[in-house]
């Protein structure tokens, strides 16, 4: 369904689109320039269609500077490796390509400073990209008012713009009707396959920039150990065996599609079934984008948007027209995703406890002061050294591997939280832990997950100690719903089976 048409589209979609600022564009300059921060991929990209095409309407060539911070919260070499292996792909693949493409990856804090606003200096415009999370809506909203030239703000989040809502949802029922009644109006409003392939055809030269702000070499392309360890982040977060960028996220698509997608429904609770798409790094660096995943499965499908139905019920399926399997996937690609990034996108400080639901955060006080049999500090959670094997495991995959399979996650959360002296301390915990260690965290989607265990997007349950009216998990019950022995012997030092209850 992509359109690859290139050269038809002019711009992104204008409710994609926002200014960050006052200035000018300015058609006598050299280039313009696309700011990659978020979408760090080169096809199906809103950003990248307002960026070129700019370029196309003033005959300009395009520049795009991809640039990897060293003071980012929680910076090591697991995150860098995974962004860097992105940017090389991005370095080969524009090498034939006529535009330039300028890779930069700090030493250390502070070392790009000034890059951004030289290079706005000659430049007729800059985008960007709009992510609602992390450090980055605060760095765009600092720097677009110090730039001389005109900074555009691009979402290509999701299938629905999030300006396409005008307030948080605060349900997946409810936010799943909106969608029924609003997504069928831009779901046809496609990015370009090949944006890049009639830009106009000159390079840059950036010699002096260069000079004071190297490119990244081949070797640190790379991303070897090396490389990594001349670099001022934490080196005690390992590198994971999954390589990052475009190519590989392609390529495990391809993989879940044809392998899995037809038993998702069934066993995507199943931490042995191997069933769960593995997707959400490469969403979350945005080396893939939704619109490819979901055109993958329509596809799949032999779907098209004549069997999408009438009904705006908010019902999780029967609305696309597609098998039971493919409806429980995009239930949480596009409902349970973009209500995190709208939750993100219309909440200010939506990362804080207090922005939980009024009647979570008072049914946890009310139970601050219940005796909590199991209580542990931080450290304690870090090194994975509870009473309860199963939670162990599930952080020993975290930290080995940079995920927690999904329904186990769940888990990892509400035993945090019944474990933890308050509810606010679970949540620095949980939150330091997956930023930490998760090629996903740092992402609306993961705040998400987080929150969720702490009563956001969930109603009322039957009162319990430490949780109250906040729903609660056990091992014991998990054991029960989904086999994990294959789970614990893979991540539990000997393989324990005696449960938590």
């Amino acid at each position: 369904m992509a359109d690859t048409g290139g050269a038809t589209r002019l711009h992104a979609p204008p409710l994609r689109v926002w200014r960050a600022n006052e200035a000018p564009l300015r058609p006598d300059g050299e280039f313009v320039l696309y700011w990659m921060i978020a979408n760090r991929r080169l096809s199906l990209n809103f950003a990248l269609d307002q960026a070129t095409g700019l370029a196309r309407e003033l005959d300009k060539p395009l520049v795009i500077l991809e640039a990897l911070r060293a003071g980012y919260p929680w910076a090591s070499d697991r995150l860098h490796r995974f962004a860097l292996d992105g940017m090389a792909v991005h370095k080969t693949a524009t090498d034939a390509l006529p535009v330039t493409y300028y890779p930069y990856v700090e030493p250390e804090h502070g070392s790009g400073s000034g890059l951004l606003g030289t290079l706005a200096a000659r430049a007729c415009a800059v985008v960007t990209d709009d992510f609602p999370a992390f450090f980055l809506p605060g760095m765009v909203r600092k720097v677009g008012p110090r730039l001389p030239v005109r900074l555009d703000v691009v979402d290509a989040n999701g299938l629905l713009p999030m300006r396409a809502a005008s307030k948080a949802f605060t349900a997946a029922y409810h936010f799943r009707r909106f969608l029924q009644k609003t997504l069928p109006d831009h779901l046809m409003a496609r990015p370009a396959a090949d944006p890049l392939a009639d830009v106009p055809r000159r390079r840059v030269d950036l010699g002096d920039v260069l000079e004071e702000w190297p490119a990244a070499d081949p070797d640190l392309l790379a991303g070897g150990a090396d490389a990594l360890g001349r670099i001022a982040i934490d080196h005690e977060v390992a590198p994971v065996d999954a390589r990052g960028g475009s190519e590989a996220g392609r390529a495990r698509l391809e993989a879940w599609v044809r392998e899995d997608l037809g038993r998702y429904g069934e066993a995507r609770n199943d931490p042995d079934a191997g069933a769960t798409s593995g997707l959400s790094p490469y969403l979350h660096w945005g080396q893939l984008s939704v619109h490819e995943i979901f055109d993958a499965v329509a596809s799949a499908e032999g779907w098209n948007p004549g069997r999408l139905s009438d009904r705006t019920d908010g019902k999780r399926s029967g609305w696309w027209g597609m098998s039971d399997d493919a409806e429980s996937f995009l239930d949480e690609l596009v409902t349970w995703r973009e209500l995190a990034f709208n939750t993100a996108a219309h909440v200010p400080g939506f990362d804080r406890y207090q922005t939980l639901p009024e009647w979570a955060q008072g049914t946890l006080a009310d139970h601050a002061a219940d005796p909590r049999p199991h209580l542990y500090p931080a450290h304690a959670f870090e090194a994975a050294d509870t009473h309860d094997p199963l939670w162990n495991a599930a952080q020993r995959q975290l930290v080995t591997e940079g995920v927690i399979h999904g329904y186990l996650r769940m888990l990892w959360g509400k035993k945090i939280l019944e474990w933890s002296a308050s509810p606010e301390e679970a949540l620095a915990t949980m939150i330091h832990l997956n930023n930490r260690y998760a090629i996903d965290g740092r992402d609306p989607n993961s705040y998400g997950g987080i929150f969720w265990t702490l009563g956001r997007y969930d109603r009322g349950w039957p009162e319990r100690a430490v949780y109250g009216k906040v729903r609660s998990m056990t091992s014991k019950s998990t054991r029960r719903k989904v086999n994990v022995d294959g789970y614990l012997r893979r991540f539990g030092p000997g393989g324990e089976l005696e449960l938590d209850l």
